[in-house]
């Protein structure tokens, strides 16, 4: 059990929230209903720093996470998120001159986003990650300018050199954060030139909505944007730009390797008061946002309401291991199709596709993520089905 922080070495630790049995990984595909009930499953502790405002797993066990060529990570066959996705790789090639530049992405996933940025700035990249797949990305001009190693980014990796770093949806999985940026920054080293972009979930929003199903295992690190600033400075960088992106679900930053011996930085992020009131409120009011769900699954089961999840991914895996009603939801929808036919680990419920609920026709859907409201509903309306559609995190919607 971790009482240090993991972010500025901090003692003023204390934990608020708690969760028995969490699955450890939420997006690898499981091919059998049997083993995925039988997932293994560890404990989950948030603990908050009073120091740096940072929020960690304080009992995460990296042993217990296996990425690999099974997990199925993608947001890619989303209408609505690849438009984001591609409107901000334009964005950042134009706004940081990234045009025949070379370009280091560390936890690339299936590769979409550097190709991207190779194809869009006629860019050469390297990305790692050892959950890529090659065969998923073969199709594009910029293939072969790009090189892929299925590998965990270390210290090992340190001579390779780019004009643009790029990290995203990456940190907040990595259980001891200062200590990796520390590694990204020794491997600039005197290129300091070299422009570092991270992206990864915004905590205080999950803490603001209580959105219980946005902690999960893999997730054992929590930034918001003062924690985050704080913690690349300490890494030996300089912060020159900080945003919120995608309905303020994401948090970004742009900075830059300070130079040996420019001495600490001003820290101007004074918002650990404002992360305590919000820790405490959760701490306080979060178990009865998850009683008030488990009230609503147990009526669906006690009434033989069709209801099922459109989302089979960490959100969703963590909503169900956290709830833990069994048999009130049978089905949950992805459009991804390699998630489809899989089982959701730790739950059994079948992963199955938008098209399998024209014959299950069910009376609800509920959707993990309320951004893709108007996509699912538009999905929903070309086969002809008009179920309650309702946003986890909020109110029922009507399908027009």
């Amino acid at each position: 059990m971790k009482t240090i922080c993991p972010a500025c070495g901090g003692s003023e630790t204390r934990p608020f929230y708690r969760v028995e049995g969490m699955t450890v990984h939420s997006v690898i595909n499981i091919s059998s209903r049997e083993g995925a009930l039988n997932f293994p499953q560890r404990e989950l502790e948030l603990a908050f720093c009073a120091d740096c405002g940072f929020i960690f797993n304080r009992v995460f066990d990296a042993a217990q996470m296996h990425y690999c060529s099974q997990c199925e990570e993608t947001q890619g066959f989303s209408p609505t998120f690849s438009a984001w996705h591609r409107k901000l790789a334009q964005k950042i090639v134009d706004r940081y001159d990234l045009r025949n530049k070379s370009i280091i992405e560390i936890g690339c996933g299936k590769g979409e986003f550097l190709t991207m940025l190779c194809d869009i700035g006629g860019n050469r990249g390297v990305g790692f990650d050892p959950a890529y797949v090659p065969e998923r990305n073969m199709g594009s001009a910029a293939a072969d300018r790009i090189q892929f190693i299925q590998d965990l980014y270390s210290e090992k990796y340190s001579s390779f050199k780019a004009d643009f770093v790029c990290c995203k949806m990456t940190l907040e999985h990595i259980d001891e954060p200062l200590a990796f940026l520390q590694t990204v920054r020794r491997a600039i080293g005197e290129q300091t030139g070299t422009t570092v972009f991270f992206q990864l979930p915004d905590v205080r929003r999950v803490l603001v909505e209580m959105a219980f199903w946005d902690i999960y295992y893999e997730h054992c690190s929590y930034f918001s944007l003062g924690s985050l600033a704080r913690v690349f400075r300490r890494a030996g960088f300089d912060v020159v730009d900080q945003t919120s992106d995608y309905d303020g679900q994401y948090i970004m930053i742009t900075a830059l390797p300070v130079e040996s011996g420019a001495g600490p930085q001003p820290d101007a992020d004074g918002d650990v008061p404002a992360m305590a009131r919000e820790v405490e409120r959760f701490q306080t009011e979060v178990t009865q946002r998850i009683a008030g769900w488990r009230r609503e699954l147990e009526d669906i089961r006690a009434n033989r309401r069709r209801v099922v999840l459109w989302g089979s991914g960490s959100k969703g895996v963590s909503f169900l291991s956290t709830i833990g009603i069994a048999g009130a939801i049978e089905y949950v929808v992805d459009i991804n199709p390699y998630r489809q036919g899989t089982y959701m680990a730790g739950n059994g419920q079948e992963v199955v596709s938008a098209e399998f609920l024209v014959d299950y026709q069910p009376d609800t859907v509920l959707v993990m993520n309320e951004i893709y409201l108007p996509e699912i509903r538009q999905i929903l309306a070309k086969l002809g089905l008009k179920p309650n559609l309702k946003a986890v995190c909020g109110e029922a919607v009507a399908v027009a």
